[in-house]
């Protein structure tokens, strides 16, 4: 299946608000924003397929006007279904100046055979603020499936102002290189990622925030890196995806309780 899903926003006094959608089965999108009066709109991506099968192609585009915010949930854990060829996916956000993004999506649990690659494309102006996740888990760890997918591949190409300045690039081949290895996973089943840019938020305290919070969690190892343009990668380790998203939203949290604070 081959399915398709594009979101415009607008800004109107202040506060941003969905101007265009478009999007074929089995996507679907929805509103989830309580309060009216919140300046960021916040939409949930939604299903209709219990996850993606084989010869799935997903095309995804977001454009996020001047001054825009949004966050895009996920409706639960992305299942990647065993396959005899492969699935892929394309993604591509372009920011517009002063636009804030945040993705946070459920952990990917890859069954048994599952050969799976996304490619997305990130496009900053000036003054944008990213908040960018991913979850990998090792498979269906309650059925035995540890590491039995056949490829996982997830490229992230950063640009600001036309410039590439993060490229994330995660490919595990089970069945060829030793996940727990070291250098590899070492014996983790389960990782996640968060990108945060921000031309103007205070990195270095955030990142004393931030490590304060993550040692204080049990099962997990951590590393927090400062990005050459002023924002952190921050890689955890750990066996549980629920437990991995809760950290990243907590993270994502601080970020903007931070944010707010510098500009009150």
């Amino acid at each position: 299946m081959i399915a398709h899903l594009h979101i415009q926003t607008k800004l109107r006094d202040g506060i941003t608000y969905l101007k265009k959608s478009y999007f074929t089965p089995p996507f679907k999108l929805a509103d989830v924003r309580e309060d009216k009066r919140d300046k960021t709109l916040r939409l949930m991506l939604m299903s209709s397929s219990p996850g993606i099968l084989d010869g799935d192609e997903y095309d995804i585009k977001i454009e996020l006007d001047e001054g825009c915010a949004l966050t895009l949930l996920t409706q639960s854990y992305q299942r990647l279904f065993s396959m005899q060829g492969s699935a892929g996916q394309q993604l591509q956000v372009n920011m517009a100046a002063g636009a804030t993004f945040c993705y946070l999506p459920h952990p990917t649990v890859p069954h048994q055979n599952s050969d799976f690659t996304s490619k997305s494309n990130i496009y900053l102006s000036a003054n944008c603020s990213l908040i960018w996740g991913e979850i990998l888990t090792c498979g269906r760890k309650m059925n035995g499936e540890i590491f039995l997918f056949s490829k996982y591949h997830n490229l992230t190409q950063i640009y600001m102002n036309g410039k590439l300045v993060i490229k994330e690039n995660l490919l595990i081949k089970p069945l060829q290189i030793d996940v727990n290895a070291i250098g590899q996973l070492e014996n983790y089943t389960h990782q996640a990622s968060l990108i945060f840019l921000n031309e103007n938020a205070d990195v270095k305290n955030l990142k004393t925030y931030i490590s304060t919070f993550l040692a204080t969690q049990t099962g997990i190892d951590y590393g927090i890196t400062e990005t050459q343009k002023n924002g952190l990668l921050i890689r955890i380790l750990g066996y549980k995806g629920e437990q991995l998203h809760d950290c990243l939203n907590k993270i994502a949290g601080l970020i903007n309780t931070t944010k707010n604070a510098a500009y009150a």
